[in-house]
């Protein structure tokens, strides 16, 4: 059986995460029993959920343990299997987590799932074709709900939700509108994924300028946000939500570290009669064959081209995924493993 790296989380960070939370092992794959599939991991999906998980505290899902396999999405080929539903060189997306390996109950409804790389590359399925993109499709499609013509922003426009996000607002007829940090990942949103404007947050020092700009791309007011970031950011989009408006809650990463994100003007909520709502993607699996289809279709002809940072190798993953958390990368970020 084949040698397996894998990485352990080996303490829970006290504040801001760092690579000595982690710990890089080796063991051996153990012989497969009846209904279990060995998967060589290809890609590894590094996402921000995952500094969540690191804490010991209350939240929509467990802990990740303490001495455990680190938790994330993966594609890769069937090495072997003693499933008939699975033959050695089928390509699947799992959950087989920081590792080169995996063995898997393929028998656990969505445990495992095969996936057609005709005309996706494999490597998408973590993300534009994958739960980021579903993600994007269930708030924008389920919470906002936009009509054509309704302007729409998302926060981490060039990640791998933002940029499905903009794609499929588009689709709609929106008017997209995305907020990313630094110029290079702002003139990327509107010049290859679509976005009708993207602002440069680090220009702003507080939410009261990057309320002003908001104000220029966003003249008739904003109907639908889709909200990644927290902080800053959504106090500036606060300021400018139409009466009625939406926001779909996806992530916080600015208070990943633990620190408390304050709401600077909560009654903005009520003058306005926003609808919020907090959403996990993993929660609404009746939507994911009709998103997936749409985004399948949409990076298949061109209209989502995603871009993907990719780390080589496990052993880069901690570092990949701190700067993840400080965005540095450029897209998706992956971890390459063959």
């Amino acid at each position: 059986m084949p040698t397996n790296h894998r990485i352990l989380l080996d303490n829970r960070p006290e504040g801001e995460a760092t690579a000595s939370n982690f710990k890089l092992v080796t063991a051996q794959t153990p012989a497969l029993a009846e209904g279990q599939v060995l998967v060589r991991h290809h890609f590894l999906s590094l996402d921000p959920y995952m500094r969540g998980r690191m804490n010991d505290s209350k939240s929509y899902a467990a802990s990740q343990p303490l001495g455990e396999v680190m938790i994330g999405g993966t594609v890769g080929e069937v090495a072997e299997s003693k499933h008939p539903k699975f033959q050695p060189g089928d390509k699947v997306v799992g959950m087989g987590g920081w590792q080169e390996y995996s063995v898997v109950d393929a028998g656990q409804p969505g445990a495992l799932r095969k996936v057609d790389t005709t005309h996706v590359p494999l490597s998408h399925y973590l993300g534009a074709v994958g739960m980021p993109g579903v993600t994007a499709w269930y708030g924008l499609v389920k919470i906002i709900n936009p009509k054509a013509g309704n302007t729409v922003v998302v926060s981490a426009a060039t990640g791998a939700v933002g940029s499905a996000f903009g794609a499929l607002a588009k689709a709609r007829g929106c008017r997209a509108v995305g907020i990313a940090g630094g110029p290079d990942k702002c003139k990327y949103a509107v010049e290859e994924l679509g976005f009708d404007a993207c602002i440069d947050y680090k220009l702003h020092k507080d939410a009261y300028s990057l309320a002003k700009a908001l104000k220029a791309e966003c003249p008739d007011g904003i109907d639908g946000y889709f909200e990644n970031v927290g902080g800053m950011v959504l106090d500036a989009v606060l300021l400018r939500m139409n009466t009625f408006g939406r926001i779909a809650v996806c992530g916080m990463i600015a208070g990943y570290d633990g620190q408390p994100l304050p709401l600077a003007n909560p009654a903005l909520i009520l003058v306005n009669r926003l609808k919020i709502e907090g959403f996990i993607v993993s929660e609404h699996m009746e939507v994911w064959p009709e998103a997936l289809t749409e985004l399948g279709t949409l990076v298949g002809s061109g209209k989502l081209r995603p871009r993907e940072t990719v780390a080589q190798g496990i052993a880069s993953a901690p570092e990949a995924f701190l700067g993840l958390l400080k965005g540095k990368n450029f897209g998706k970020q992956l971890v390459k493993l063959v």
